[in-house]
């Protein structure tokens, strides 16, 4: 499972990583500016992050990988994929399914974050509202809200072919 896990994250990351820049500011609801969301996103720990794919069509795919159990960080990992998304210009929410009884629901924005260029850290940010659900051994379920801002990840910048020779 955890190979099949990786090999999907590759290839997330990668399909990533051939997107390209928005032509300019001027277009914030391009499906160029939107593509350029795509990437991994910091999540509510050190070690966790959402995984963000926007395809060519504004379609977006994602998961959010998190620690198993909440109050300890050996626990292994969870991934938890998107189960509905939408993206309408910067406006984003998905919701994910539910995985050893939580689910994620985020309702926010992507912005631009203090990064300077593309591959620095927190160049985009997904800030909003995040409602983690719970569901206990005798189905009960509770909520908690949370407003969160989760940073890009720096993004490795390959060299031109130029920059090769």
């Amino acid at each position: 499972m955890q190979v099949v896990f990786f090999v999907l994250l590759a290839w997330m990351h990668a399909a990533a990583q051939t997107k390209s820049d928005p032509p300019n500011s001027s277009q914030p609801n391009s499906i160029a500016a939107a593509t350029n969301y795509s990437g991994m996103y910091s999540f509510l720990r050190d070690g966790e992050f959402v995984q963000l794919t926007v395809e060519d069509n504004g379609h977006v795919i994602g998961l959010v990988s998190r620690y198993s159990d909440p109050q300890n960080d050996d626990s292994g990992f969870v991934e938890q994929f998107f189960k509905s998304s939408k993206l309408d210009g910067n406006q984003l929410s998905f919701t994910t399914e539910t995985v050893k009884g939580i689910s994620f629901d985020f309702r926010g924005t992507i912005e631009r974050g203090e990064g300077k260029n593309r591959p620095d850290e927190a160049y985009y940010v997904l800030s909003g509202s995040l409602v983690e659900n719970t569901i206990d051994e005798t189905k009960k379920t509770s909520s908690r809200s949370l407003q969160v801002v989760l940073k890009s990840f720096p993004q490795d910048v390959a060299p031109s072919p130029a920059e090769k020779k």
